[in-house]
């Protein structure tokens, strides 16, 4: 793991109205009361109409955890109907984003193209971006996983400006292991991690994050860090339940006390 805390992002997808998010947020905050998260930088991604709602809880609770958006438009205003832009997370409290996001892709026609535009606006506007990569089933069948994710990779990064390296973490989430109950396993994660930091030097930046995603779980997250060499995760079904998910930061913050 490189010297940078490891991360683990719960990202709530469209689940949660605002009222089931704030009791969410605020037992999160028990929990991390009762015992805090030493190592591990968190974060959750509720759904915009939450956002306000988590964002204030965090706020005056003083819980140790920043907000994500799961996803942002390039465009800063305008005719975009639906669409919300950097500026508006950014009143809100938000400091993260994701994008790229493989149902984001897959649901709502988000190419390449749009990614990179998308990654540009949110690291100039300030926001830290969590770009999402990863393949499908077929594509991995095919023994092809590699030339896919370096794709992803390059598209997005090639050209950024050096100024937004630091601003920038990777998540690379298998698309046939999110919400299926199969994960990768810790050989096939660790060959990953090491194909995406092998990417992500040729683009300058060697030292960025790399998350895994993907039917995550307390009883495997620390073989993932382990073995699989995760600085972390981004986190889907396990996240909306304060237990699963503190026990998947808890594992990550384990596995730190001994790499240490």
């Amino acid at each position: 793991m490189a010297n940078l805390k490891p991360l683990v992002i719960g990202n709530w997808k469209m689940n949660l109205d605002f009222v089931e998010a704030v009791h969410l947020g605020q037992q999160i905050g028990v929990l991390l009361k009762n015992r805090p998260s030493e190592h591990t930088e968190i974060v959750v991604a509720p759904p915009f109409v939450d956002l306000r709602s988590v964002a204030s809880i965090v706020d005056s609770e003083r819980i140790p955890i920043a907000v994500a958006a799961q996803h942002v438009n390039a465009h800063e205003n305008g005719a975009h109907t639906g669409e919300v832009s950097t500026s508006m997370l950014k009143r809100l409290g938000v400091t993260w984003v994701l994008v790229g996001h493989s149902e984001r892709r897959a649901l709502y026609a988000m190419d390449d193209a749009v990614v990179a535009l998308t990654l540009r606006a949110a690291v100039r506007s300030g926001l830290k971006a969590v770009l999402c990569v990863g393949e499908a089933l077929e594509v991995r069948e095919d023994g092809d996983q590699d030339e896919w994710v370096r794709h992803q990779l390059r598209s997005a990064l090639d050209g950024l400006d050096e100024r937004f390296t630091e601003q920038i973490t990777v998540a690379y989430e298998p698309i046939w292991a999110i919400g299926t109950g199969l994960t990768a396993d810790a050989e096939q994660v660790r060959a990953m991690m090491t194909h995406v930091r092998t990417v992500l030097a040729t683009v300058k930046l060697p030292d960025a994050r790399v998350l895994y995603g993907g039917s995550v779980n307390a009883d495997n997250a620390a073989s993932l860090v382990a073995e699989g060499r995760a600085d972390g995760f981004l986190v889907g079904g396990a996240s909306l339940k304060a237990e699963s998910f503190l026990a998947i930061i808890q594992a990550c913050d384990d596995c730190y006390d001994l790499k240490r």
